[in-house]
């Protein structure tokens, strides 16, 4: 009798925006036993987190949410401060950059490499991705190599560090996600924090450009399916 070969168990960090729900089905569709971690940093758009949680749900995957709202105390940003404005405009606009939450990344990486090495996972995935290399400095690859090695040192136990969309754009992504049959409209981008994305803000700009790349790429109209003010 055949011993059936245990999955190798992996956690991917789940915001509940199009990155990381994209790489969480490709992750899944490796065959990988898959485990999801969201974080509450206080974020406006705290809907993101209950997306997330339907997200796994769906795909029966174990989600746990991690408290991080003392990063709205110590690394305001206009993502979780009440009295700053989320800018509106494209990303390659200036003002964009009150969008950084300092430091979030390398603070998430951390507390997900705890959780994993606690529960035996080998890999740990994040869906940093090449429209985020100009304004968030933790989606860079110098520091990807970087948390690679420190994680890889942190433990005694065997951990990767994995960003396999680094190198691709937010279109990139929705064209692989349509292949993965990806349900975007479990998934939330604007920073705005509204029940409706504003249209406007430099996250819903991108995503409605992803949208349309991967409508000219597969040669139809493939249309966001969440919903928009003033539509």
């Amino acid at each position: 009798m055949k011993t059936k070969m245990k999955k190798e168990k992996v956690v991917v960090i789940l915001s509940g925006g199009m990155d990381s729900t994209t790489l969480l089905y490709d992750i899944m569709s490796k065959g990988y036993d898959v485990y999801a971690l969201s974080f509450n940093y206080n974020q406006k758009h705290k809907k993101e987190l209950d997306l997330a949680k339907l997200t796994c749900e769906k795909l029966n995957v174990p989600h746990k949410i991690a408290d991080l709202s003392l990063l709205n105390d110590i690394a305001p940003s206009a993502l979780t401060r009440d009295d700053w404005k989320v800018p509106e405009g494209h990303y390659a606009d200036e003002n964009m950059k009150q969008t950084v939450v300092p430091n979030r990344n390398m603070v998430m990486l951390s507390l997900a490499t705890s959780y994993a090495i606690g529960i035996g996972a080998t890999e740990l995935y994040y869906g940093a991705h090449a429209g985020d290399h100009d304004i968030y400095p933790d989606c860079r690859k110098e520091f990807i190599d970087s948390m690679k090695q420190s994680i890889s040192l942190c433990d005694w136990s065997k951990i990767e560090l994995k960003a396999p969309y680094w190198i691709l754009d937010k279109g990139d992504i929705v064209i692989r996600g349509k292949e993965l049959n990806v349900d975007y409209s479990l998934t939330w981008t604007c920073y705005v924090g509204k029940e409706k994305a504003c249209g406007k803000c430099g996250s819903c700009v991108e995503r409605l450009e992803a949208f349309e790349k991967a409508s000219k790429y597969f040669q139809l109209n493939f249309k966001d399916p969440i919903e928009y003010e003033g539509n």
